[in-house]
């Protein structure tokens, strides 16, 4: 086919371009690639007049696709939920052995009937583990005046009597409808004088002390619905019979500080209240912390002849400074620390100074039956300085997320604490320890 001049000559510049394209293409292959917006740019280090919260999500790693299943469990680039963490402390320090107690141990803070039921087996299995880890005596809190005080204490004596103190504990409500405060026993006329009645009754029976539960400022009400107040001054024979009596009375005022705070990202506790919501005294609902502590100690001043037990380091482990004013100001005042190893044990160096200061006022509680594993942190704690050690066995740990030190008390301050004191406050304990005890 003959071609034509201008037919030549278009075929001759597109020849020209294919040429001119390919050379670009050889060209760029070897030069710093333009500047576009690519995936391999984003991976890339940032220019400097990047802000740094653009910066962080440029460098970050890529995420896989969000999976509805899958548990927010920090694997594989997932986010955590607080409840799932498990953190696994690196610390290599010493680990030293308690199998038992150096001295023989009262145990002043317990609860049988409602952690056993009336398993007589659990009974006798638990009376193996006080066996094992030095425990000579456990003080009962559970001993109802119901009714059933008399149930308890067989339970606990028919083949252990030697072993068991018992306290007895009022019935606030009787036979009144829950929801009718109207119609609680303690509403009605009388009910303080009825109740010293069968305080005397009971420590006839056998009962060596009176238990108050933090129910009394939290959930007891007026007929009118309000709370009712520590500090009612209708309530002060009771007080005043167990002086008479010559038995203390244990009381649970309010509960840890953080319990009082919203439930926040700040608070130390908010793992635990998220478990337990219903624990939460946060709001006008309730009264503050500091005037649930402060009715409780004008009733400790108001019976000077009275011993009261301030359960769980009179329930402010938190603020021993303010615990040892209470101590120096009220003389019937004494203290237990059931439960509340896990916040001693994270100011190790205060609370030294603290228990052996106040070495002649301070007894052993775990608000038991506890686990031997438990035990042997009780052990641990008041024996040695070791450091960073679980305070309770159980994962996540109830308490807060933390682990305690040692204080490694001297033995002199160690038999106070461990039996001395309970056998001086606490009526029937002297005659359960074994002869050879001091």
């Amino acid at each position: 086919m003959i071609q034509t001049g201008e037919q030549m000559c278009r075929f001759a510049i597109l020849a020209c371009c294919v040429f001119i394209v390919a050379q670009a293409e050889i060209s760029w292959s070897d030069a710093t690639p333009p500047t576009l917006t690519t995936t391999s740019q984003t991976q890339s280090k940032p220019a400097a007049d990047v802000d740094a919260s653009t910066a962080e999500t440029i460098q970050s790693p890529i995420r896989p696709p969000a999976d509805s299943t899958a548990p927010l469990d920090g694997s594989e680039g997932r986010d955590l939920l607080l409840r799932n963490f498990r953190p696994q402390s690196k610390l290599k320090v010493h680990r030293t052995e308690i199998p038992k107690a150096s001295f023989p141990v009262v145990d002043v803070h317990t609860h049988f009937m409602f952690k056993l039921r009336e398993n007589r087996q659990a009974l006798n299995d638990f009376v193996a583990v006080m066996d094992r880890n030095g425990i000579a005596v456990c003080v009962s809190l559970d001993g109802r005046l119901d009714g059933t005080f008399v149930r308890h204490r067989d339970f606990l004596w028919k083949h252990h009597r030697d072993r068991f103190v018992i306290f007895a504990h009022l019935d606030w409500r009787g036979d009144g409808v829950e929801d009718q405060p109207s119609t609680w026993a303690c509403n009605q006329p009388g009910f303080a004088q009825r109740a010293a009645a069968r305080i005397r009754h009971a420590v006839d029976e056998g009962a060596s002390g009176l238990k108050i539960f933090k129910n009394f400022g939290l959930r007891y009400r007026y007929p009118d619905g309000s709370l009712i107040k520590i500090d009612d001054r209708r309530f002060d024979p009771i007080w005043k019979a167990c002086g008479e009596l010559g038995i203390p009375v244990i009381m649970h005022t309010a509960d840890p500080a953080a319990f009082f705070d919203p439930v926040d990202a700040t608070n130390e506790r908010w793992e635990e209240l998220s478990r337990h919501p219903d624990w939460s005294f946060y709001g006008d609902e309730f009264p503050s912390r500091s005037e649930l502590l402060e009715a409780r100690n004008r009733v400790i001043r108001r019976h000077p002849e009275t011993t009261f037990i301030g359960a769980h380091v009179a329930n402010n482990p938190e603020d021993l400074n303010e615990v040892a004013a209470w101590l120096d100001q009220m003389p019937n005042l004494v203290v237990e620390f059931a439960s509340r190893i896990g916040e001693l044990g994270r100011q190790p160096y205060t609370a030294r100074r603290f228990m052996i200061r106040y070495a002649d006022r301070i007894m052993f509680g775990t608000d038991g039956p506890q686990p031997e594993a438990r035990l042997n942190a009780y052990w641990r704690f008041l024996e040695t300085k070791d450091e960073s050690f679980a305070y309770s066995e159980k994962i996540p740990p109830p308490q807060g997320m933390w682990n305690i030190h040692g204080v490694g008390l001297p033995p002199d301050v160690l038999k106070k604490i461990y039996h001395l004191n309970a056998a001086k406050f606490i009526p029937g304990v002297a005659e359960r320890l074994p002869r050879s005890v001091p």
